[in-house]
C-alpha cells in the first residue's frame, strides 16, 4: 500500500460527482493523498475542468445532471484518446456500463465505494502513468543518441543490389551530390577511379557472407576532387537471418590521408640527397606518431616502444610501461580465458606475416577501459625474420560509449515496456525479473552462448507485450473466459509479433520471437501457428517454460499460487506435451537455482 500511495502522490486528479454528501467525504479522503485535486458538480463543468487543467485520472459518477459521466468521458476522449478514467456505478447503471466498455474505460468501481479498493485501482493507474512518462523521456534520450551519431557520422544504406535507399545530412555535403541525386542510384556514383575493382569484390563477398567490412575507401565528390574515408559496412539482417540491406558508417580521414601522402611524395622526390631523405623520413615518421596511438612489442609479449598519444590515453609513464608484459592493459571487462584467446588467434595472424585488423579495448593505469581500432604487423630483421610487431591505433572510445549507451537505453527500454504489459494484468514488476533470469540460466544450462544468453535474458520481458491490446474486461476478468474471450485473449501473441517485428535492433528482433511462440506447446497443441518440436524456436519453448513456472507460483486475478510440490508433478506430466523434454530435465536437474532466482525476486 505504501508503494502505491508513492506512485498517487505524484497525480492530478479530477473528480466528478453531484451527490454533496458522497462528493465531501472523497473530496476530503482525496485531497490529501494526491498531488492536486479538482472537484466538479457535473459532467458539463467536469470536462470544463479536463479541457483547462488535463490531470492525469479522472473519477466520474454515471448519472448526473446537465452532462451524464458517459457523455464527459466520450468528450474526453475525444480530446485525449489515452485518457485514464474511473467509472464510480450502482448495480442499476448496466446501460451506461455498456457504453463504458465501448469506450474503453480504464476501471470500474462500484458504490458505496471502498476506500481501500479505490487507492489499489488508483495506486495501480499511477503506477502505470509514470512508467509512461519514464518510457517517452527514455524514447527522447535514445532519439537524441541516434542524432548525435547521424550528425557525425557519414551514413548511408543500400539495398541487396547495391542500390542507395538513405543517406543523411554529412554525406551529402561530403559528397557534393543532391539527395535527390544520391537515392536511386549505386555508390558508383562517388567511386573514385584510384580505387581497384579488387577491393570491391572484397568487399561484397565479405558482406554477403553477413560478415561486416572495414577498411579505407578514396572516393570522388561531384565537383571532381576526393575525400577519404574510414568505412564500416554492415549487413542488416531480418528475422529470418536473411540479409534485408546495408549500412555503412564512415569517418572522414582525408586530412591525415593527404598529410602521409604529401611526405611520401616528397620523401621520394628527394631520394637523392641522402641527408634531406632522413630529414623527410623523420618528419614524415613523426606525422605519423603524432596521428597515431603507437605501441610495439618484442616475441615474448613485452612492451617495447610506446609513442606520446598512446601514454596520453593510457595514464602510464613511457618508464611504467617500457619492459612490461602486454598484459598489463587488458581490460578488466575481459576474462583471462578470453583474453587469451584473442590475443593468441591475433598473434597466429601475425606471425604468418600477415596484417591483422581488429577492435581492441584496454584499460588505463586508472581501471578505466578505452577502446581502439588497430592495425597490427610484424616487424622483420635484415635477415627476413619477424623480431617484433607494431600496432597502429585511433581511438573510437567515445563511439563505443555512445554504442553502448544506445544498447543500454534499448534494453532499458524493453524492460519497461515489459513492466507496463504486466502491470495492465495486474501482475508485478518481479514477474517479468523472474522470467528474464529463469530463462537465461536454463539458454545457458542449455549450452547457449553468453552473448546469446544475454540478449534472450534482454528480450524476454516483452513476452506479453501484446497484452497492451486486450481490453481490461478481458484482461482482468476474475472468472473463467468465454470462448468468443479466449479467441481475443490469445491474439496476444500475434499482436505482441506485430509491435516487434519491424525492428531491425537484434534485441528486438529476440523480442518478436519470443512473443510469438511462447504459448506454442512442443505437441503442436499451441497457439498462435500450432507449431510442434523443433518447429518453435528454442527461445519460445524456454521463455515458456520460464513464464508458466513463475505464472503457476504466482497469485492472479483467476487463481491462487500452487505449491511447489504440485507445479514439479505439472511439468512432469506435461514434459514432451506443452514443453521440450529435454529443457525439462534441465530444468529439474538444476531445480536448486531456480528457486534461488524466485526467492531473490519474490513479490
Amino acid at each position: 500500500m505504501k508503494e502505491l500511495l508513492k506512485y498517487i502522490e505524484n497525480m492530478t486528479v479530477l473528480y466528478v460527482e453531484d451527490e454533496p454528501s458522497i462528493r465531501e467525504e472523497l473530496e476530503f479522503f482525496l485531497e490529501k493523498r494526491v498531488k492536486k485535486l479538482y472537484v466538479a458538480c457535473n459532467g458539463e463543468e467536469g470536462f470544463s475542468m479536463y479541457e483547462e487543467f488535463m490531470p492525469d485520472i479522472v473519477i466520474t459518477d454515471l448519472q448526473m445532471p446537465k452532462l451524464d459521466g458517459i457523455a464527459m468521458s466520450k468528450l474526453i476522449k475525444n480530446l485525449n484518446k489515452d485518457a485514464k478514467i474511473v467509472i464510480v456505478t450502482a448495480f442499476n447503471d448496466a446501460n451506461y456500463l455498456f457504453e463504458a466498455i465501448k469506450l474503453n474505460i480504464t476501471n470500474y468501481l462500484t458504490k458505496p465505494l471502498d476506500l481501500k479498493f479505490l487507492i489499489e485501482v488508483l495506486g495501480d493507474i499511477s503506477k502505470n502513468i509514470s512508467l509512461e512518462k519514464e518510457h517517452k523521456k527514455l524514447l527522447n534520450t535514445f532519439e537524441q543518441y541516434k542524432s548525435i551519431v547521424d550528425e557525425r557520422s557519414i551514413i548511408s544504406k543500400a539495398n541487396k543490389k547495391g542500390i542507395i535507399t538513405y543517406v543523411n545530412k554529412p554525406f551529402i555535403e561530403i559528397s557534393g551530390y543532391t539527395e535527390e541525386e544520391l537515392l536511386g542510384s549505386s555508390h558508383n556514383i562517388v567511386r573514385h577511379e584510384d580505387m581497384p575493382l579488387e577491393l570491391f569484390s572484397e568487399m561484397w563477398k565479405t558482406i554477403l557472407s553477413k560478415k561486416i567490412w572495414q577498411g579505407k575507401i578514396k572516393n570522388k565528390r561531384k565537383n571532381g576532387d576526393f575525400y577519404v574515408v574510414d568505412t564500416i559496412i554492415k549487413p542488416i539482417l531480418n528475422i529470418d537471418g536473411e540479409i534485408e540491406e546495408f549500412i555503412a558508417l564512415r569517418i572522414d580521414i582525408t586530412e591525415l590521408e593527404s598529410t602521409k601522402e604529401y611526405f611520401k611524395k616528397l620523401n621520394e622526390k628527394s631520394s637523392i640527397n641522402l641527408k634531406e631523405s632522413m630529414r623527410i623520413a623523420n618528419a614524415y615518421k613523426e606525422a605519423i606518431d603524432k596521428s597515431n596511438i603507437i605501441v610495439r612489442i618484442d616475441l615474448d609479449r613485452n612492451i617495447t616502444y610506446v609513442n606520446d598519444s598512446f601514454c596520453e590515453i593510457s595514464g602510464y609513464s613511457k618508464s611504467e610501461i617500457l619492459g612490461q608484459p602486454y598484459s598489463i592493459i587488458k581490460s578488466s571487462t575481459i576474462s583471462d580465458k578470453d583474453y587469451l584467446k584473442y590475443t593468441d588467434e591475433m598473434f597466429k595472424v601475425l606471425n604468418s606475416g600477415k596484417v591483422w585488423k581488429g577492435k581492441v579495448s584496454n584499460k588505463t593505469k586508472s581501471g578505466s577501459s578505452f577502446d581502439c581500432n588497430s592495425t597490427a604487423f610484424p616487424i622483420y630483421d635484415k635477415n627476413g625474420n619477424i623480431c617484433e610487431y607494431m600496432g597502429i591505433r585511433h581511438d573510437i572510445t567515445a563511439i563505443e560509449l555512445l554504442h553502448r549507451e544506445l544498447e543500454d537505453t534499448q534494453r532499458e527500454l524493453i524492460y519497461r515496456l515489459g513492466e507496463v504489459g504486466e502491470t495492465r494484468s495486474k501482475e508485478t514488476g518481479n514477474h517479468v525479473k523472474r522470467v528474464a533470469n529463469y530463462s537465461k540460466l536454463l539458454a545457458k544450462k542449455a549450452g547457449m552462448e553468453e552473448d546469446e544468453a544475454t540478449r534472450l535474458f534482454a528480450a524476454s520481458p516483452m513476452h506479453d507485450i501484446g497484452k497492451i491490446g486486450i481490453p481490461d474486461s478481458i484482461l482482468n476478468k476474475p472468472g473463467k473466459l468465454s470462448d468468443e474471450e479466449w479467441i481475443v485473449m490469445k491474439s496476444h501473441a500475434s499482436i505482441g509479433f506485430d509491435i516487434l517485428k519491424g525492428s531491425e535492433r537484434e534485441i528486438l528482433k529476440a523480442a518478436a520471437i519470443i512473443a510469438y511462440t511462447h504459448h506454442e506447446k512442443w505437441d503442436g497443441s499451441g497457439y498462435p501457428k500450432g507449431l510442434k518440436e523443433e518447429e518453435i524456436h528454442l527461445y519460445g519453448r524456454i521463455t515458456a517454460i520460464a513464464d508458466v513456472f513463475d505464472a503457476l507460483g504466482s497469485d492472479r486475478v483467476y487463481k491462487k499460487s500452487w505449491p511447489l510440490e504440485k507445479i514439479l508433478d505439472f511439468f512432469m506430466m506435461q514434459k514432451g506435451k506443452h514443453f521440450d523434454p529435454n529443457l525439462i530435465d534441465l530444468f529439474m536437474s538444476n531445480l536448486d537455482e531456480f528457486l534461488l532466482i524466485r526467492d531473490k525476486y519474490k513479490d
